[in-house]
C-alpha cells in the first residue's frame, strides 16, 4: 500500500505574507472552509502572537474548523508559544508549529546565539509546545544552508522532547532537488530516532525550483509537504499545492505514496484565493490557469478529439474545471440561493446577511444574464469589502468621458460617518476618479499596481480590479467588482485606502 502523503497548507500563514495579501477574519474563515472542503490535512491559519487580529483570526479558524488539524505558528520563545496554545484552545485538532534558526549565518546574525544555545531554546519551546498539544512540529529555520550534523544534532534532541513532525524549510529557495532530497534522505538515515516523527518540507521559490524540491524531497522520504493554494507567498511565494499535489497523483508509478484530498476543489478553492488576495492566477499557470487544458495547435485539437490522452496526462474535471453554471435569475427565490450558497461552503451567521447577499444578487441579475458561481464568490467578497470599510465607503460616482475631452468625476464618499463631495478630471475615467476620490482623502499614497480582470465570459462580466498602494513601506491590495469597471475601479481604490488608514503592525516570521 501506498503511504500517506500529509498535506499542509500556509496560504493564510506564509500566502498572507505576500506584499498586500493580508486577509480579514472573515476571509480567512472562508478560504479555511474551502481547503477544509478539499479535505486539506493540516491548515496553518497565522502567526498568533504577531498580532490581536492575526490571534482572533486563528482562534476563528480553530473553533470553526471540524474536519482539518489546525496550526498555528510560534517562534521558539515562550510568549508565542503560549498565545499559540491560548488561540488553538478550541480546535478539533491543534498543533503548534515552532521554529528557530540553524544555519551558521542565521545564528551568528540573527539571533546572536551559540549552537548550544540553540539546540537548548529548540528544546525548551518544544517542550513547552507539548503543555498545549500533543501535536508539535519544529522546524530549523534556514535548514536548506545548514550544516548537516548540527542539523542532525537539533532534531534528534527535539523528537526526544516530543516533536513529532520534522520540518525542512529551504526558507530563501536556495537549493535544487538533488541536493535537497539527498539532504532528507541523509537526516532520516542518519538521525536515530528519525523513526519517530514524520519528516516535512517547506520550500520558496526564489529559483523556480519550490514544486520540484518538494518532489524530490518526497521521492526521498519526506511525508508532509508545506504548501500555498496557487503557490502564494513572500517574495517569489512557495510551493504550489496543487502542482504537488496532481504530480503525485498523476506519476503514481513513482511515487509511493498518495494523497487524501478531493482534487475536484481545487479551482474553485485556486479561484477564491485569487479573489481575496487580489492576486490573478496566470494563464499558463500549471492546473488552475485558463490555459491549463486549452489547445490551440492544429495538431493538438486533432490529437485530443481523437483520444483525449494525446495530449491531456490529467482531465480537467479531476480538479474542477467545469461550467459550474448556477441557474437563478432576478425571479428565483431566496431558499434556492441560500442552498446555492451554501453548497460553494459560503453561509451566513445572520438572516439580515443573507437578505442583504440576496438583494445584491438581485442587482446583479438585472445586469446580468447569466449568473455563475464566480460571481456569487465575488458577490460575497464584495460584501466583505464594503463591511469592512468602516473610515470610507462610497456613496455615489459620476464619470464623464467622450471623444476629445478630458474624463471628470464627481464622487461623494461617507468618511467616518460624515458626506464629502469631490471632484476632478484625468487622463482617463478610473485616474479622474482616483484622483476625485484623493481631494478628499489626501492619503499621501503610491499607486505601484492597477489591474482588471473579467470574473466569467461575456462582455456583461463582472470586473475585478485589484489596487495596490504604498506608503511610509506599507503595502496594501484593495479589490471590487462590479459589471462597470470604473465603479469596480473606485471600489478598489476605496477597500485599498481602508486597509492603510487601518494599519498594524505585524511581524512576519520567515520560514
Amino acid at each position: 500500500m501506498s503511504d500517506k502523503l500529509i498535506i499542509f497548507d500556509t496560504t493564510l500563514r506564509d500566502g498572507e505574507q505576500s506584499p498586500g495579501a493580508s486577509m480579514t477574519k472573515e476571509e480567512k474563515i472562508r478560504i479555511a472552509k474551502a481547503l477544509e472542503k478539499m479535505r486539506v490535512d493540516v491548515i496553518e491559519a497565522g502567526f498568533p502572537i504577531a498580532s490581536q487580529g492575526d490571534f482572533e483570526a486563528v482562534q476563528a479558524v480553530a473553533n470553526t474548523v471540524k474536519d482539518s488539524t489546525v496550526c498555528g505558528l510560534a517562534r521558539a520563545l515562550d510568549k508565542d508559544i503560549d498565545r499559540a496554545g491560548e488561540a488553538l484552545k478550541g480546535a478539533n485538532s491543534g498543533r503548534i508549529h515552532t521554529f528557530i534558526a540553524t544555519s551558521p549565518i542565521h545564528m551568528e546574525m540573527k539571533l546572536r546565539m551559540s549552537p548550544d544555545q540553540v539546540v537548548e531554546q529548540a528544546v525548551k519551546a518544544v517542550t513547552r509546545a507539548r503543555q498545549h498539544t500533543d501535536n508539535v512540529e519544529f522546524s530549523p529555520e534556514d535548514a536548506g544552508r545548514s550544516e548537516l550534523d548540527f542539523l542532525c544534532r537539533v532534531i534528534e534532541a527535539v523528537i526526544d522532547a516530543g516533536a513529532r513532525t520534522i520540518n525542512i524549510p529551504d526558507t530563501v529557495g536556495y537549493n535544487v532537488p538533488e541536493q535537497f532530497g539527498g539532504l532528507i534522505r541523509n537526516l532520516i538515515g542518519k538521525i536515530p530516532n528519525s523513526d519517530k516523527a514524520v519528516f516535512s518540507v517547506h520550500c520558496h521559490n526564489d529559483l523556480g525550483l519550490a514544486v520540484a524540491n518538494s518532489l524530490s524531497a518526497v521521492m526521498n522520504g519526506a511525508r508532509q509537504v508545506e504548501c500555498t493554494i496557487n503557490g502564494l507567498g513572500e517574495r517569489a511565494g512557495n510551493a504550489s499545492l496543487e502542482e504537488v499535489v496532481m504530480a503525485v497523483r498523476t506519476r503514481q508509478d513513482i511515487f509511493s505514496c498518495e494523497t487524501s484530498l478531493d482534487t475536484t476543489q481545487i479551482v474553485p478553492c485556486s479561484r477564491l484565493v485569487s479573489s481575496i488576495t487580489g492576486f490573478p492566477v496566470q494563464p499558463n499557470k500549471a492546473i488552475v490557469g485558463a490555459n491549463a487544458f486549452a489547445h490551440e495547435s492544429g495538431i493538438h485539437q486533432d490529437g485530443v478529439l481523437k483520444s483525449r490522452e494525446t495530449y491531456e496526462i490529467m482531465r480537467a474535471e479531476d480538479v474542477g474545471w467545469s461550467a459550474n453554471r448556477m441557474v437563478l435569475g432576478k425571479h428565483s427565490g431566496r431558499n434556492a440561493f441560500r442552498t446555492r450558497l451554501q453548497e460553494l461552503g459560503i453561509t451566513f451567521e445572520a438572516e439580515e446577511e443573507l437578505n442583504a447577499a440576496f438583494a445584491r444578487f438581485k442587482d446583479l441579475a438585472d445586469k446580468k444574464h447569466e449568473i455563475y458561481d464566480d460571481d456569487l464568490q465575488a458577490l460575497v467578497t464584495d460584501a466583505n469589502i464594503e463591511a469592512e470599510n468602516e473610515h470610507v465607503n462610497l456613496v455615489a460616482l459620476k464619470v464623464c468621458s467622450e471623444t476629445g475631452e478630458t474624463p471628470d468625476a464627481s464622487v461623494t464618499l461617507r468618511v467616518d460617518g460624515e458626506e464629502k463631495q469631490g471632484h476632478s478630471k484625468g487622463g482617463g475615467p478610473v485616474d479622474a476618479a482616483f484622483k476625485a476620490i484623493e481631494t478628499i482623502i489626501n492619503s499621501g499614497t503610491d499607486l505601484q499596481l492597477y489591474s482588471v480582470n473579467n470574473i466569467t465570459s461575456g462582455t456583461d462580466s463582472q470586473g475585478e480590479v485589484t489596487v495596490r498602494l504604498e506608503k511610509d513601506g506599507r503595502i496594501v491590495n484593495g479589490q471590487g467588482s462590479d459589471t462597470d469597471i470604473v465603479i469596480a475601479s473606485a471600489k478598489a481604490y476605496i477597500n485599498a485606502l481602508n486597509k492603510i488608514i487601518a494599519a498594524a503592525d505585524r511581524a512576519h516570521p520567515q520560514l
